[in-house]
């Protein structure tokens, strides 16, 4: 480990740091005052701390000098694409064009509020071979359910229209019979009074005899005669209703059966009604194209990736993979510029954390030196515990 080997050869070199600048209060450091000297367990804890102080300082100079080695190399990426000629720079910035536009529409259908699920599309994809039949299917199977709605409420009706004149026939019969006994008791109770005039009055009562009984004979007929009709017409009626009822309960079994199918098909197609599957079918159409689309969009990316990374590495960039999410720098200058000075910076930051635990670490090791020098009877111990310390590291 070359760190410990620059760090630990203090005992050959006690004079090269008689000259050594203080460092920086502020900063977290170890201190040999917060100690005592005598107590061997307090002095292995401190020369561990500041020997673990070290290690952890130089794994994070590692990893930020791979960051700042990247991030240095992407500036000098950006130099060398800035530097081209025209013509050079033409064809990246043409390939860039067509994937920023490529990116756009692909993001546009991406982030499309009203696309279809992929599972409803799953499911049409399945159904594709039968969908039309299945709307067709509904439509006829929504209108017959309407026809046959319509036909049951006028069966309903005509229906309610014999049963109400059922009920005045049957009144009207029983009117007649009532009529017909009145008529029967005036009948006869003429003719009692008749024979009474006649027997004790000595009155000539043929005539009102006669008359008694045409009276009655023309009565009796015309109610016979309505009675005859009424009631021919109530049987007519009672058919009716029958054959009405024969019809309603056939048209309700067709009901019935029409309305099983749509729960079917509404439950197959997952619908409330043909229109809704109709217009799921056409959004499905419609993203069937788009996804074909998608499809073709990703194939030119890809090869447009391809391109691209081939024409950067032509020109000496070294990691050409960033730009493919970079192409709007490769397109408009300002985007570059702003890229730039965010690297600037991010390179000063990172210079700034690797000189922080240099100082961290040069101060670990400062600390160790100077007990070594002002301690010489531990100076032993101090060696023997950061040889232990490295070889564990080595392991």
């Amino acid at each position: 480990m070359a760190f410990w080997s620059k760090w630990f050869s203090f005992w050959k070199k006690k004079t090269e740091y008689a000259d050594e600048p203080e460092r920086e209060t502020e900063e977290p450091v170890l201190s040999r005052s917060t100690i005592s000297v005598r107590d061997g367990m307090q002095r292995e804890r401190f020369i561990k701390s500041c020997l673990e102080q070290i290690r952890d300082a130089e794994n994070e100079i590692a990893d930020l000098s791979a960051e700042y080695g990247q991030v240095t190399s992407y500036l000098t990426d950006m130099e060398e694409i800035e530097a081209l000629p025209p013509e050079e720079k033409k064809e990246i910035t043409e390939a860039a064009e067509k994937i920023s536009a490529y990116v756009r529409e692909r993001d546009d259908y991406e982030e499309r509020p009203d696309r279809m699920s992929d599972a409803r599309f799953h499911q049409m994809e399945r159904l594709s071979h039968e969908a039309q039949e299945g709307i067709r299917k509904l439509e006829e199977a929504e209108a017959y359910q309407t026809m046959v709605k319509s036909d049951l409420g006028k069966l309903a009706g005509e229906r309610h229209a014999f049963g109400y004149r059922k009920n005045e026939l049957r009144h009207s019969i029983q009117n007649l019979r009532g009529m017909l006994i009145i008529c029967c008791f005036a009948f006869v109770t003429c003719l009692i009074l008749l024979y009474l005039l006649q027997t004790y009055l000595r009155m000539e009562t043929e005539i009102g005899y006669m008359l008694t009984g045409a009276v009655i004979a023309i009565s009796v007929f015309v109610i016979y005669m309505r009675y005859t009709d009424n009631t021919k017409e109530l049987r007519m009626v009672e058919k009716t209703i029958n054959k009405l009822i024969l019809l309603q309960n056939r048209v309700k079994i067709r009901y019935v059966n029409n309305t099983n199918l749509l729960d079917y098909l509404y439950t197959k197609y997952k619908v409330s009604d043909a229109a809704e599957l109709r217009e799921i079918w056409d959004s499905y159409n419609r993203e069937k194209e788009e996804r074909e689309r998608l499809k073709e969009l990703h194939a030119e990316l890809a090869e447009l990736h391809t391109k691209l990374m081939k024409a950067l590495r032509e020109c000496r960039v070294r990691d050409p993979e960033i730009w493919l999410n970079q192409t709007e720098a490769l397109i408009n200058r300002n985007e570059m510029v702003e890229i730039r000075h965010n690297l600037i910076q991010q390179r000063q930051k990172l210079r700034k954390q690797m000189e922080y635990n240099e100082r961290l670490a040069e101060h670990a090791q400062s600390e160790i030196r100077s007990f070594a020098e002002d301690y010489p009877a531990y100076k032993a111990e101090i060696m023997d515990l950061v040889d232990e310390f490295e070889r564990q590291q080595n392991t």
